[in-house]
């Protein structure tokens, strides 16, 4: 059985979903226990419900997802994962056959998890990097005076991690496909080699592409998709190369020519052409989140918990990475906590109307993670069961957004949200107010609006 904390929780996981051997798959994504059975009926509400540790349990796309909040998940998946390993009862193709986790999500369901799979582990490196730019801010504000080598240290902390993106998410891209982890980093480097003309020196007019064989050639710096499918042309060309190579040539031929023919078709190719409509999607839903009035912002801040329910809301990290390449900064980071902030306040606001004690407690306590950007105990806990609550949280989260854009605040990262994402405004004393503002404001947004129907709402 697993070991230390995590063994109780194993066990009542087990005992909820009927057994190690009805077990058919299972993975985790950020806060997400995700379990696929062979008979769903054998699966336990009660037991499910009553988990240790778990904020909140729902069924979805085929899918028994148990939450458990960032981190907590990472140690009960490991501790899941060493007792099925070891298990005689459990299927031992249980975490093998992984397509099976996919198999009832639509195919815009299944590319968003591919997505999620690849950027999700690189938040950790993106959430670093926002903090030290906060700090760098921080520093400023406070007077000290930079010396022009200090600033270049600084330079090295906060740009090195979207200078080498590509690399990063080559890297992560090649392991989800199942190719060498290495060769993914090795093409990655080749994306933003210093023979490449930087993209975005060359988008502004200061320097030339690189012309070869009459095609154009730049850099990939700040680009996402062609790292991703140079990561899925390494793991297929690896794959389909091993059927045909022999053995005592693998180690010399199959390496050899999977990057041969991986960087050949992102130069050549793919690359450009993925990398012009990469900037074309971006730009034009960066132009929609920009609609004039702020309606954008009042919309995508109303909407943002709506997405997290479908589990499409992973995506919303590719326009992220594509803002702060390209700007310095990113709007969805503000829009998305007061998002959360309206969905709060709303829970707050029934839990203050409920009149059994109990219930009022376990209201607050599944709405206390969202405080830390954990908001699927609140949403499926306490606000879905009724449409009103739901909606005054949307209503009070779009008003939020609506504020956002009146003061335009952005911040210089990535990945916290809600009270930890305060961190990424320590540079900046006078965006760091707003941002409290804009979160305080929806919260109490939320709690009126619920108030106002409190006669219409029978949940209580």
């Amino acid at each position: 059985m697993a070991k230390g904390s995590n063994e109780q929780i194993v066990s009542e996981l087990l005992e909820a979903v009927g057994g190690p051997e009805n077990i058919k798959n299972y993975e985790h994504c950020a806060t997400r226990m995700r379990i696929v059975l062979k008979d769903d009926n054998k699966l336990d509400q009660d037991k499910a419900d009553s988990v240790t540790d778990v904020k909140g349990y729902f069924f979805n796309t085929g899918q028994h997802q148990f939450i458990f909040g960032t981190g907590k998940v990472n140690e009960v998946y490991k501790s899941f994962d060493h007792y099925i390993g070891k298990s005689n009862t459990a299927s031992g193709q249980a975490h093998a056959e992984s397509d099976n986790t996919y198999q009832n999500l639509s195919l815009l369901q299944r590319l968003v998890r591919v997505f999620a799979d690849i950027l999700v582990p690189l938040i950790p490196a993106l959430v670093t990097t926002g903090l030290l730019m906060g700090l760098r801010g921080l520093l400023v504000e406070l007077g000290l005076d930079m010396t022009p080598e200090m600033e270049e240290a600084f330079v090295i902390l906060t740009d090195t991690a979207f200078a080498f993106l590509p690399v990063l998410i080559a890297y992560s891209a090649t392991r989800k496909f199942d190719g060498n982890p290495v060769l993914g980093i090795l093409v990655g480097l080749m994306m933003v080699a210093p023979q490449l003309p930087n993209a975005y020196e060359v988008a502004e007019g200061a320097s030339q592409p690189l012309t070869v064989f009459g095609i154009d050639l730049v850099g990939y710096q700040g680009s996402i998709f062609p790292s991703i499918i140079a990561g899925w042309l390494i793991g297929k060309l690896e794959a389909w190369l091993r059927r045909w190579v022999p053995e005592i040539m693998d180690l010399i031929v199959t390496p050899f020519l999977t990057i041969l023919v991986t960087v050949g078709l992102i130069f050549f190719l793919v690359g450009p052409i993925i990398q012009v409509l990469e900037s074309a999607v971006i730009n034009g839903i960066v132009s929609i989140i920009n609609a004039p009035f702020g309606l954008g912002y009042l919309v995508f801040s109303a909407l943002q918990q709506l997405i997290v329910i479908t589990g499409l809301h992973h995506s919303f990290s590719i326009i992220e990475l594509n803002l702060l390449s390209s700007t310095g900064f990113n709007m969805i980071q503000p829009l998305t906590s007061v998002s959360m902030a309206g969905q709060f306040g709303a829970a707050i606001g029934m839990a203050v109307l409920v009149k059994d004690k109990v219930k009022r407690s376990n209201m607050i306590s599944a709405s206390l993670p969202s405080l830390f950007g954990i908001t699927e105990p609140l949403l499926f806990g306490v606000n879905m069961r009724s449409v009103r609550v739901f909606a005054s949280g949307m209503l009070a989260g779009g008003l939020g957004g609506l504020l956002i854009s009146f003061f335009d605040l952005a911040a210089p990262g990535m990945g916290i949200t809600f009270i930890p994402g305060l961190l990424l405004y320590s540079g900046d004393f006078s965006a760091m107010l707003q941002y409290v503002l804009v979160i305080l404001l929806s919260f109490s947004f939320g709690i009126l609006f619920v108030y106002l129907q409190k006669n219409k709402i029978h949940h209580v």
